[in-house]
């Protein structure tokens, strides 16, 4: 029989990951919906709506000053600072108090993003230096999230949760390291006043921090005029929703003992002056109680945990789909000269290669020098597998190829080797997971990961 303090354990920590687990699959699975809605809008007889569409201009004016810009860019620079933002929250959260909080946790999966960075880009190198592309070595560095769980998902209970959280936290970290990349080698020319407001608010968030304001609209508030001031700066406003997710707080008003205790004491109350089960209207006494109990729950839960709840759906059922729909079109009425083309075809082997390769040695080095140890019920093909899910790069890759190209011939090229690359990726990945994955799961493995919690 689970212990009380298992309980609130597996409630409290477990479950949301699951639940998290589940938003990322289903949205996942969504955005393969969306890319393919793409795919055929863009190579059929309503093409040019589709063009006409992301590049209409979209703005606001009021006097001298506006800000209009194209559709698509709205969609890449603006809803992409989002889904950056809740990327920020899911990092913080990790190194504080998630799996990425202790050394022995974080061990495999910081070692897998490393090799799942590095190698990627050097291969790319080693094959494109010198030709038209070169730019774009950024680009099969990335992993997609949504993605390979939403392929993850398709095997159902199959799956250990122990995989899945080292898929999810090695894509995590990959996220740090793509941050850092667009940051540095992807962002314009910088234009200092703009970049030293925007750094100046920041420090005004991170006050509000230190002096515990926990008003989540003042956080997004003023992160939206940081976000303007990166976009005038000339770095990717994007970055603007990673720094602003960090200084949200994590800590609660009251503890999870503080709060049972009030829950408890308000329901007695409650209850003592229970009346007429047939009236519906409540006495004073219990209205008092109900809004104790609801102040409970509204101290306990921290202000980075409820807006990462409140986010994950709108993010996973809208932005990136979005996302996808806009940048996923490609026109494969060139699509033998793509695939002739040595960008596509390295990029391609950037992600299915380099990908596997880079996170499956380094992943066996930190297990054999003894500071990690493979996912509980997991074996070394089941881990490949999972490092060959690592290649599908979609929505990140694609995001990185926007910023590393301007010519449109070179864009369509590098979309076309992440959609090939991807896709080989995710069916190879899917189809070793399935070929190797008992048929029944194994309750056990399960269980050890909660006890670990």
């Amino acid at each position: 029989m689970p212990t009380p303090t298992r309980k609130i354990l597996r409630r409290v920590i477990v479950s949301p990951f699951q639940r998290f687990l589940q938003t990322e699959s289903s949205g996942g699975i969504l955005l393969i919906f969306f890319t393919a809605l793409a795919l055929l809008w863009a190579n059929s007889a309503w093409s040019e709506s589709y063009i006409n569409l992301w590049n209409t201009k979209v703005g606001l004016a009021w006097g001298d000053w506006s800000l209009i810009k194209y559709l698509i860019l709205w969609v890449n620079d603006g809803l992409m600072a989002i889904f950056f933002f809740l990327v920020g929250l899911e990092i913080k959260r990790e190194v504080l108090v998630g799996e990425l909080s202790s050394m022995r946790k974080a061990s495999l999966p910081i070692f897998a993003a490393i090799g799942g960075m590095v190698f990627p880009a050097l291969l790319f190198v080693l094959l494109q230096s010198g030709k038209p592309g070169a730019e774009g070595w950024g680009i099969p560095m990335a992993t997609d999230i949504a993605f390979s769980l939403g392929i993850l998902s398709l095997l159902g209970k199959r799956v250990p949760l122990s995989m899945k959280i080292f898929l999810t936290a090695f894509a995590i970290v990959d996220d740090i390291g793509a941050v850092l990349v667009i940051a540095i080698f992807y962002s314009g020319e910088i234009y200092l006043p703009a970049l030293y407001i925007a750094l100046g608010l920041f420090l005004v968030l991170i006050a509000f921090n230190i002096f515990n304001v926990r008003k989540k609209t003042l956080y997004m508030l003023v992160g939206v005029v940081i976000w303007y001031f990166f976009l005038k700066s000339g770095l990717h406003p994007t970055i603007a929703g990673i720094m602003v997710a960090f200084t949200v707080p994590i800590t609660s008003r009251i503890n999870a003992r503080d709060f049972v205790e009030e829950v408890e004491n308000g329901l007695v109350v409650f209850k003592e002056f229970e009346d007429d089960p047939d009236d519906h209207l409540l006495s004073y006494e219990q209205l008092s109680s109900a809004e104790t109990v609801r102040s409970a729950a509204k101290n306990v839960e921290p202000p980075l945990q409820k807006l990462e709840h409140s986010l994950h759906g709108f993010v996973a059922y809208f932005v990136l789909p979005i996302f996808a729909l806009a940048n996923a079109g490609v026109a494969l009425a060139g699509g033998a000269d793509a695939l002739s083309s040595a960008l596509t075809l390295n990029i391609a082997l950037g992600l299915l290669v380099g990908k596997t390769l880079g996170i499956g040695l380094l992943s066996w080095i930190s297990v054999k020098i003894g500071i990690a140890s493979l996912p509980t019920g997991s074996t070394w093909v089941q881990l490949m597998a999972l490092a060959l899910l690592g290649g599908v790069g979609f929505t990140m890759a694609l995001f990185i190829a926007n910023l590393a190209f301007t010519d449109p011939v070179l864009l369509n090229e590098a979309k076309m080797g992440i959609l090939i690359g991807s896709t080989i990726a995710g069916i190879g990945g899917y189809i070793i997971l399935r070929m190797t994955l008992p048929a029944v799961p194994d309750p056990a493995a399960d269980e050890v990961m909660e006890g670990r919690h």
